[in-house]
């Protein structure tokens, strides 16, 4: 039998026992330490926790400018995203065909339009909104159902406390007229208990435009959104 010489092999813990805890007085973190030996934070904690903790490598104010500016580097990240995915959608979309179009406008008018009600009767289009991209969409729609400008009666409705001349204007260049073609504006009253957002310059009220002899109009948009809402439960 061979005899035992006393000596032990080297074990692989206690070297990395001693590597971490000469890390730790470099000072370096737990976290650091970790990932250098590819060892469990636990038996890091464990080789080590008897050393005094390091000194910060840097103030308060450091840290707090450093997290600022990561999050400054994420949100701008997370931004070039938002970007990209709106500029691809919007390249995806391209030149709407005639009855793309068509079919856009009806959907727009059915969600945003004034519809006829079985207690109120108005088969009449009348749109109302704020958005002068909305605004020029619908104004395209008509043009393609053959709506003459001459039928058009268009007025602002807005605020009290808004630039009334200023706002006819703003609309006036969105639809493409002179803003005297425009009808006496609707004013809100002002209620000082409401806390309002639609304020400042670029408040423009929103914009109503009525179409005149369009009830075969509306009924043509009524009955192409039954047929869009069976078109979809078909497919589906």
């Amino acid at each position: 039998m061979t005899q035992s010489t006393g000596t032990k092999r080297p074990n692989a813990k206690t070297h990395l026992r001693d590597r971490a805890r000469e890390l730790r007085r470099l000072g370096r973190t737990y976290n650091e330490i970790k990932a250098e030996l590819g060892c469990s934070k636990s038996s890091v904690s464990l080789w080590v926790r008897d050393l005094p903790k390091p000194e910060p490598r840097c103030t308060p104010e450091e840290q707090r400018a450093r997290m600022n500016a990561g999050l400054a580097q994420l949100r701008a990240t997370q931004e070039n995203e938002r970007r990209e995915t709106k500029r691809t959608a919007t390249a995806a979309v391209g030149a709407l065909s005639e009855r793309e179009l068509f079919l856009t406008g009806v959907a727009l008018y059915w969600a945003e339009g004034t519809k006829s009600k079985p207690h109120r009767r108005s088969e009449a289009l009348q749109f109302i909104n704020s958005d002068p991209d909305v605004i020029r969409l619908f104004m395209s729609w008509l043009e393609l159902l053959g709506v003459t400008p001459d039928r058009l009666t268009l007025r602002v409705s807005i605020h009290e406390s808004a630039d009334i001349a200023a706002a006819e204007a703003h609309w006036a260049e969105v639809v493409g007229v002179d803003a005297s073609a425009f009808s006496k504006a609707t004013v809100k009253k002002h209620n000082p208990r409401t806390v309002r957002k639609n304020t400042g310059v670029g408040y423009h009220g929103c914009l109503v435009i009525y179409v005149r002899r369009s009830a075969e109009l509306y009924r043509r948009m009524e009955g192409a959104w039954y047929g869009i809402v069976l078109g979809a439960t078909s497919a589906t």
